[in-house]
């Protein structure tokens, strides 16, 4: 006999239990190791709403949903209310243009994503045992209150590629697009990466590699305890400078990476440059079950290869070090291609309210796909590996 499924909008997590959000958004934790993403936790969604780094005034309204069977939370998702395009990752502001021309209003949206956070991983998080009826759930849960509330469409970014399979069949049109990520083939040390490579791309690393740590300073990588607030005011500043010469306004306040660090310090690594007793540079990382991911860089001076360092080379090192799979070092960059990170496909899924534009959506996204798989493709054959590895990848 099937039970009814109960949807509700929270607009702050404090109406879950934490035991009851992570049952469904990492259910594997309870062999007491890391989650495979953390960015779905409660932990870290919860340091977003208490830093007031999502809100209203953000243009991130927090609206959760959480679907129930016979009083059991059986599934939910990070579901916002949006204002604007910004801090998604996953561009639609010609769509935006495009319908306003239309007469019609883009904004407000639903959007269920990590906020600011461009990283594949599940955004249906459902109970084990509940993945088939808790995705439909939420779906055409989330399809209702925008329909409900007259809103123009709904978006699920980063979502893993089941979830897009899935959304399909729920009648949500699929989008590809392309990150860049670095996999661990199982090498025992740097150099053994370096190995893997053309002569040519292994010897631009090592020089770049000896170029950054030319800048009269030392780079340490810090973790859980050993990352300290004077670490933090640091690199506040840095992540503000690089905020405001990229999107003009940073997205997370000061108070958001206190909370984070008190909750989910031990799976924070952050990378500092040190130089004449001042922090100079850093780059934050998130650390995963089996991937590290890179977030956010700044500096208050300019080196030469610094960035590549402590944004790409350090995250190499400590991945396999620590014997992870790859690492995730954010949107775009096709620079990253020559540093042995390989194209790979992200997906979403979106729905529109609207037959006629939603039509216009779908044609669009069919010709885009053969774009990003033939540029994937591409890029992939210019790839820094071997010949024989780029043919095995293939």
């Amino acid at each position: 006999m099937e039970h009814a499924i109960e949807i509700l909008a929270l607009t702050s997590l404090a109406d879950i239990a934490p035991d009851d959000w992570d049952t469904c958004a990492c259910p594997e934790v309870k062999d007491g190791g890391r989650p495979y993403d953390p960015f779905t936790t409660y932990n870290f969604l919860k340091a977003l709403e208490d830093s007031g780094s999502v809100s209203s005034g953000s243009g991130w309204q927090p609206h959760y949903l959480v679907a129930k069977s016979q009083d059991q939370v059986i599934a939910c998702a990070p579901l916002y209310g949006k204002s604007h395009s910004q801090g998604e990752f996953i561009f639609d502001h010609n769509w935006a243009h495009a319908y306003e021309r239309a007469g019609g209003n883009y904004y407000p949206k639903m959007q269920i994503a990590v906020p600011f956070t461009p990283v594949t991983g599940r955004r249906l998080l459902t109970r084990d045992g509940f993945e088939q009826v808790g995705r439909a759930a939420l779906v055409k849960g989330a399809m209702q209150l925008a329909a409900d509330h007259d809103l123009s469409s709904l978006h699920i970014t980063f979502c893993t590629a089941d979830e897009a399979e899935a959304g399909t069949e729920l009648g949500l049109m699929t989008r590809s697009s392309q990150q860049f990520h670095w996999y661990n083939k199982g090498y025992a040390d740097f150099d053994g990466f370096l190995a893997s490579l053309s002569s040519r791309k292994r010897k631009n690393i090592r020089k770049e590699r000896a170029q950054a740590q030319s800048f009269g300073g030392t780079i340490e990588m810090l973790t859980g305890e050993d990352i300290k607030p004077h670490h933090w005011d640091s690199f506040w500043q840095f992540y503000q400078d690089t905020g405001a010469r990229k999107w003009g306004s940073p997205y997370l306040t000061r108070e958001f990476f206190d909370i984070a660090q008190q909750a989910m310090g031990q799976d924070i690594a952050l990378v500092m440059a040190h130089r004449d007793g001042h922090d100079i540079a850093g780059a934050l990382n998130f650390i995963g079950r089996d991937a590290i991911f890179g977030r956010y860089w700044g500096c208050s001076e300019d080196h030469p290869c610094l960035h590549f360092e402590a944004c790409y080379y350090q995250a190499i090192d400590y991945a396999i070090a620590h014997g992870l799979v790859r690492v995730e070092a954010g949107a775009q960059g096709e620079h990253k291609l020559a540093r042995g990170y390989l194209p790979i496909t992200n997906h979403s899924l979106h729905w529109f309210r609207d037959p006629g534009f939603a039509k216009a959506v779908d044609q669009y996204l069919v010709a885009e796909k053969a774009a990003v798989e033939q540029d994937i493709e591409i890029l992939t054959s210019y790839g820094p590996f071997k010949k024989i590895q780029i043919e095995e990848k293939q």
